[in-house]
């Protein structure tokens, strides 16, 4: 079992029900990016191949190779910061990448990435290893565009005691190059730790560990990232012949205005977006996401000895972290964990399963059938989705194996409940409590039929760990719908009838407002790399996407496991040999 990106983040989404699907990837790789300084409306001019307006503050073109510096790290406890439970390193005193710096925002850039996680951090971490090698023959200008305030990756699940799901060497760099300064181990050593950790005799360092592990990396490129920047859009600037350049439009979150940067590759790495089940007052203040949990919790629920009642709905790993984590912080809680499943169920990180999770299959699975590939996927769930670590599930058994000794076999008299092969049926918000009505649906997925076992169950909290929808990706993209290919009627016919998840369907207006639609199709290749029309983008010019490609690159899109190889191979793709 691996942990999602936060960028990762992502599960799949869970619209109606009670059963989630959680994968333990924050969004911290969130939608888009933030930046910083004065900004400007973009004028009409910007959209049509003339120059856009931009935001002045640039600190001008980097050129040449500088000689390489060594990383340096001040220790974390030198200067910290607390992070939602744990205490992470600010990391202020890290030394910039000497490679990756900051460049005249009127410039054409060579790369603009959307979201700044890890996912994107990779990219970063990638690009400064082939510079430092030597194997980029020009410095590329880059920038990245996040929509948070700072670096941050599992904000909402840094729980006590919560560790890593997979191990430490699916690092940023180790599996692509285990000489890398941007190593987990070489992280350590920096911060004076790599002895002790060491000791730990563990693969799986704490979550907090790695979330500042991350953070340490992120530091070294602050110089190219600009924080609490929204991205609206990515257009193609029109011209005669093959296109080659895109405007990224960005919202300011403080100011409100927009930017524009001039880029002739574009990377959206903007993460999952929470899905809280249908059913739900998604708007009320009650109602809140896993990925949000331990930043809202404490102003929720101030008082740690009041008898709060929360409800978790979902039955994976941040499922049952959270419903063990609300009885340890409030002694004096009431907790239910709601889940269509009628178990909770391990995963399996067994070696031979755990292989899909290698940078190699990926060669493996996307020259496969749609169908093929649907397969593997399905068969693969146990290793990512809906699953949690034995060691937590043996301690919420023995926990209600106690109350059963002490309280009796009626459930409901229970102060911590798991609820299995339930549903929610219905909730009502009172503002100060929520209602939620549950039962079990005896014919599975349908609805209409009698239902069992109803309970009306009052509650202060509902903490949907109901996994993340990836589909952001679209809308940020309308404007190059135009250059997709398009559908035959038959491809149309074929597709609806059995819709794959490794494309994306979109329908354009070519002739106009009121003209019939045109159907194209979102492909990615191999690479990464949006397949459009033949022609329409010129070499050296693209759109690539990360965390969205599970169809047709397996279960590890969305997961830490591959990202250094991924990045690497993605930096060759956009800047290797005759791509600049």
């Amino acid at each position: 079992m691996d942990d999602l990106l936060a960028t990762n983040g992502s599960g799949l989404p869970v619209t109606n029900g009670a059963n989630g699907t959680h994968t333990s990837n924050g969004i911290s790789n969130g939608i888009n990016g933030h930046a910083s300084g004065s900004v400007s409306e973009p004028t009409p001019s910007a959209l049509n191949g003339s120059a856009p307006v931009f935001e002045a503050n640039g600190n001008g073109t980097s050129s040449g190779h500088p000689a390489p510096e060594l990383v340096e790290h001040i220790p974390a406890q030198q200067a910290s910061e607390i992070n939602g439970n744990g205490t992470n390193g600010v990391h202020s005193h890290v030394r910039k990448s000497p490679y990756l710096k900051a460049t005249s925002p009127t410039s054409v850039y060579d790369l603009v990435c959307i979201g700044f996680g890890p996912a994107s951090l990779a990219i970063a971490v990638a690009l400064h290893d082939a510079m430092e090698a030597g194997t980029l023959a020009v410095v590329p200008k880059i920038l990245f565009i996040e929509k948070q305030t700072s670096f941050a990756w599992h904000a909402g699940m840094l729980l006590p005691g919560a560790k890593m799901q997979i191990s430490f060497i699916k690092d940023m760099a180790s599996l692509r190059d285990p000489r890398s300064n941007f190593t987990f181990l070489n992280y350590l050593h920096k911060s004076g730790r790599l002895v002790e950790f060491t000791n730990l005799d563990t693969f799986l360092p704490a979550r907090v560990e790695y979330e500042d592990y991350l953070r340490w990396c992120a530091s070294h490129f602050d110089d190219v990232v600009r924080y609490q920047n929204e991205v609206l859009s990515v257009t193609p600037i029109e011209q005669t012949g093959p296109l080659k350049t895109f405007i990224v439009s960005s919202r300011d979150a403080a100011t409100g205005g927009v930017t524009c940067f001039k880029t002739k590759n574009v990377i959206l790495a903007v993460g999952g977006q929470p899905s809280i089940p249908k059913i739900l007052p998604a708007k009320s203040p009650r109602v809140i996401h896993s990925s949000q949990y331990s930043q809202i919790l404490p102003k929720l629920l101030p008082n740690t000895a009041a008898p709060y009642r929360v409800a978790v709905i979902g039955a994976g790993q941040s499922a049952a972290e959270i419903f063990s984590n609300v009885q340890n912080l409030y002694p004096n809680s009431k907790t239910w964990l709601i889940m269509r499943s009628e178990f909770l169920k391990p995963s399996d990180d067994s070696p031979f399963v755990n292989s899909i999770f290698n940078p190699s299959y990926t060669d493996y699975i996307y020259p496969k059938s749609s169908s093929y590939r649907a397969n593997i996927l399905r068969d693969a769930r146990a290793t990512n989705y809906g699953v949690v670590r034995l060691e937590l599930i043996e301690h919420l058994y023995e926990k209600m194996y106690h109350q059963r000794r002490t309280l009796g076999t009626n459930e409901r008299q229970w102060p911590h409940r798991i609820m299995a092969g339930r549903s929610l049926v219905s909730t009502q918000d009172h503002g100060g409590e929520l209602s939620v009505k549950v039962a079990i649906f005896p014919g599975g997925e349908a609805q209409d039929g009698p239902l069992f076992e109803e309970e009306d169950l009052e509650v202060d909290l509902i903490v949907c760990a109901t996994g993340y929808e990836r589909r952001a990706h679209l809308d940020m993209l309308k404007d190059t719908w135009s250059l997709l290919p398009k559908l035959s009627e038959g491809e149309v016919s074929r597709l609806s009838a059995n819709m794959p998840k490794d494309r994306w369907i979109v329908e354009t207006a070519d002739g106009g407002k009121g003209s019939p639609a045109t159907t194209r199709v979102l492909e990615v290749n191999r690479d990464y790399g949006v397949r459009f029309t033949p022609g329409a983008v010129a070499p050296g010019s693209g759109v690539w996407l990360q965390g969205c490609c599970e169809g047709t690159h397996g279960l590890s899109d969305t997961l830490l496991s591959v990202l250094s190889v991924r990045a690497g191979e993605m930096v060759e793709s956009i800047f290797g040999a005759g791509s600049m």
